[in-house]
C-alpha cells in the first residue's frame, strides 16, 4: 500500500472521511479497511455505459503509483452530480470482488487527505475479503450529517430537516443537496419502481404533488382537519365520540343530493379509531407528549417531497439549484402547518403508519418511534440544532 506525505489539518465532510484520515494517521490500516467495509463506495462511469446497463470503470490514473488505478470515493468527498460521468454504488465486499480480477492499484478518495493506494496481490484482497466478510456495509437508521459543504443553518437547512426522518431510515446524509444516493443506475430504478418516475416530466409531477399535499390520503386529512376545527371551536382535547359524530355529521351535509354516504361514514369512523390508537401508542413511546394529539399528516407528503426533490437530483433529473428551491417550499409549507419539529414528526410517524402498518405496530411503527428518538437526543440532530422558526 502507498500513502502520500501526511497533512496537519483537515476538515473532513463525513465521519467516514474523518475517521479514514485518523486510522491513515496512525497507520492503522486495520481500522481503515474497517471504516471502508462499514459504508458504501462509488466510482465514476461514462453516461452511455450506464445508460447500457454495464458497470465498466471509468479509468483514473495516479500520480502517486505512476499507474491507471480502480478508484473508489466515500460519499462525502463525492463532485456535485453532472450528467456525464455517473456514479455507481458498491458495498465493499463487492470492491473486493470486481478488484480480484484485475491488476491495476486500487485508489480510496484519491486528491484527498484522506487517501491510499493499494496493490492488487493475494495478501491484500485476502484481507480485504476477511473485513468484507465481517462488516456490513448498510448505514440504514443512523443520523449522518455533510459537515463541510451541506447547510447547517437557515431555510435550506431547515428545509432539509424536514426530510431528516426518511434520511435517516435510508442511512443518507440528511442536509446534502448534492445527492448521488445508491448510485444514478439504482436511483433511477429506486423512483420508476416506486413512482412510475421515467422521465423529467414524471419527476415534476410527483414533486409537486407532494408540495402540495396531494400524495397523502384525502380522507386521513380530512378526519384530522374536523378534529382541529372542533379543538379551535371548543377548545382542550376532543373526545372521539364526539369526533366521530361530527365527521359523519359534515359527510352528510357535503353529501351530493340523494346520496347516502353511509359505507364512507363507516370507513371514516374505523380510521378515526385507528388513529386514536396510534396516538395512544406514540404518547407511550414518546413521539406525542401527553395530552397532545397529530394535527395533520400532511407532513408524511413534506418529507417525502424533500427526499425526492434530493432523489431528482441522484437521478439525473433536476439540477441542485431546482431541487434546493422545492426543499425550501417544503420547509415553508411545514411551519404553514405545524408548529414545532416533534409536531411535524408526528405527523410524518402517523402518516407513515398509516400508510404501511395496518395497525401491527410492527417494523414500519418501531422504526419510526427509533428514528424519533434519534431526531430529538442526537446532539447533531437538526431538529436540535436548526430553529423550527
Amino acid at each position: 500500500m502507498s500513502t502520500p506525505p501526511m497533512e496537519h489539518v483537515w476538515h473532513a465532510p463525513t465521519e467516514v472521511e474523518q475517521r479514514l484520515y485518523d486510522a491513515r494517521m496512525r497507520g492503522d490500516w486495520a481500522a481503515y479497511f474497517d471504516v471502508l467495509a462499514g459504508t458504501y463506495l462509488y466510482h465514476a462511469l461514462p453516461r452511455d455505459v450506464a445508460d447500457a446497463g454495464k458497470s465498466e470503470h471509468a479509468p483514473y490514473w495516479s500520480p502517486v503509483t505512476g499507474t491507471w488505478c480502480f478508484a473508489y470515493f466515500t460519499q462525502g468527498v463525492l463532485p456535485v452530480p453532472q450528467p456525464d460521468p455517473v456514479f455507481r454504488c458498491v458495498t465493499f465486499e463487492r470492491v473486493v470482488e470486481e478488484w480480484g480480477n484485475d491488476s491495476r492499484w486500487l485508489a480510496v478518495n484519491p486528491g484527498t487527505p484522506c487517501e491510499a493506494y493499494f496493490p492488487a496481490t493475494p495478501q491484500t484482497l485476502h484481507l480485504w475479503r476477511q473485513h468484507a466478510q465481517r462488516i456490513s456495509s448498510s448505514q440504514a437508521g443512523a443520523l449522518r450529517t455533510l459537515r463541510v459543504g451541506g447547510p447547517l443553518q437557515g431555510p435550506v437547512a431547515r428545509g432539509l430537516a424536514c426530510g431528516a426522518q426518511l434520511a435517516v431510515f435510508r442511512g443518507d446524509l440528511w442536509n446534502e443537496l448534492a445527492h448521488h444516493g445508491r448510485g444514478f443506475v439504482r436511483m433511477r430504478h429506486m423512483v420508476a419502481e416506486s413512482w412510475g418516475i421515467e422521465n423529467v416530466e414524471d419527476w415534476k409531477r410527483i414533486q409537486e404533488a407532494m408540495l402540495g399535499g396531494r400524495c397523502v390520503s384525502r380522507v386521513w386529512e380530512f378526519v384530522l382537519s374536523v378534529r382541529q376545527a372542533m379543538a379551535r371551536e371548543y377548545g382542550g382535547t376532543v373526545d372521539p365520540a364526539h369526533w366521530r359524530e361530527t365527521a359523519a355529521h359534515v359527510m352528510r351535509r357535503n353529501a351530493e343530493p340523494g346520496t347516502v354516504p353511509d359505507a364512507g361514514i363507516n370507513g371514516v369512523q374505523q380510521l378515526i379509531g385507528r388513529i386514536t390508537r396510534y396516538e395512544a401508542r406514540f404518547r407511550a413511546d414518546g413521539i406525542l407528549a401527553e395530552g397532545r394529539q397529530v394535527r395533520s399528516v400532511l407532513a408524511w407528503d413534506y418529507g417525502r417531497a424533500v427526499n425526492m426533490a434530493r432523489w431528482g437530483v441522484a437521478a439525473r433529473f433536476c439540477e441542485v439549484a431546482e431541487a434546493e428551491r422545492a426543499v425550501v417550499r417544503a420547509g415553508e409549507v411545514s411551519q404553514v402547518t405545524y408548529r414545532s419539529w416533534e409536531d411535524f414528526g408526528a405527523g410524518y410517524a402517523l402518516g407513515r403508519c398509516l400508510h404501511f402498518d395496518e395497525e401491527e405496530f410492527g417494523i414500519w411503527y418501531t422504526e419510526m418511534v427509533d428514528i424519533h428518538r434519534i431526531l430529538t437526543t442526537d446532539p447533531e440532530s437538526p431538529w436540535l440544532t436548526v430553529p423550527w422558526r
